[in-house]
């Protein structure tokens, strides 16, 4: 295993954005690894302390990055408990996150929303494109958030995304800035939102790295381990006419549901798969191993689901190396 790398808080907060810590703007690459070093080891104390935490990782220089098993653009695989990077293929190259995108969505409803609020459903949330993953809500349907939040990320329903937009900040444009903001906040400053879903959009992309920034965020909240961590969840809501609506939503990754074994010794504690023809085939995940040590993984533009779960497998295989 690699010694323990310097970690950051963030890799850029918000307000060493706006306060213009010393010789942050001249960084050519604000995550290459030695300009972050050579930044720290010659900035002040202030500038140390607000730029760098203990709970993150950094990707060093000599990261392992080659693996012929290893196929989908950009891969990672983070120890989280010990601050480490196992191993990073293309960890800032900028990709469509597709569906993954709805764990930025859960964490901004998680932090501003309250999972009691009681959420009527309007036409905004009703998705025509085709191909697009639906939970099965409709106008008028009355659900709480905490609801919401399964139908968003078990079934990976968009429309589930629209309708927490909507009640948190009154629709897609003000929520995706949130979304922005908070991706500011923890560091993620290779990222930018347009939508809570993860539809397709030029402006929409994000990083293997800063995805493991926002789940690892995420991971703060027990409600997100939790909805994460299900793989199958049956609730009753009411419709417009006030009739009881019955659904069971299962998740989509096939660790947590059994379909695909998980490397020996692995559990897996839930994450978020992503597909769209621009973005193929993603996954993004925690696990832990016997010693309770967890893990964040992260695989980008597989070619196919297959080949998708067979890259992850081959990353995970790598925490006992």
């Amino acid at each position: 295993m690699k010694k323990k790398a310097l970690v950051i808080s963030g890799i850029l907060s918000v307000t060493v954005l706006l306060s213009g810590c010393s010789g942050l703007r001249k960084l050519d690459n604000p995550y290459v690894y030695s300009e972050r070093t050579a930044l720290y080891e010659t900035g002040s104390e202030e500038d140390k302390s607000s730029t760098f935490a203990q709970d993150l990782c950094v990707v060093p220089d000599d990261v392992v990055s080659q693996d012929s098993k290893v196929t989908a653009e950009a891969v990672a695989i983070f120890d989280v408990s010990n601050g480490t990077v196992l191993f990073a293929k293309n960890p800032f190259e900028r990709m469509y996150p597709a569906s993954i995108t709805k764990t930025m969505t859960a964490l901004v409803a998680l932090k501003y929303g309250n999972l009691s609020d009681e959420i009527t459903v309007t036409k905004n949330a009703v998705i025509t494109e085709p191909g697009a993953s639906l939970c099965g809500i409709k106008p008028g349907d009355k659900l709480t958030l905490e609801q919401l939040l399964y139908g968003l990320m078990l079934p990976s329903g968009n429309d589930a995304g629209e309708a927490i937009a909507e009640h948190i900040a009154g629709g897609t444009q003000s929520f995706s800035k949130m979304m922005n903001e908070e991706a500011l906040r923890i560091g993620a400053t290779g990222t930018h939102f347009m939508n809570p879903h993860g539809l397709n959009n030029e402006d929409h992309y994000t990083t293997a790295y800063d995805l493991y920034l926002i789940f690892h965020e995420a991971l703060k909240y027990p409600e997100f381990r939790k909805i994460i961590g299900t793989d199958r969840y049956t609730t009753t809501y009411q419709d417009k006419a006030g009739s009881p609506v019955n659904v069971t939503w299962k998740d989509t990754n096939r660790y947590l549901t059994g379909e695909r074994k998980m490397p020996e010794g692995l559990t897996a504690l839930g994450g978020k798969t992503g597909t769209t023809q621009a973005a193929g085939s993603c996954l993004i995940m925690g696990s832990s191993d016997s010693s309770k040590h967890e893990y964040i993984s992260v695989v980008l533009k597989a070619s196919t689901h297959a080949t998708l779960y067979d890259n992850m497998t081959n990353l995970l295989n790598k925490i006992a190396e």
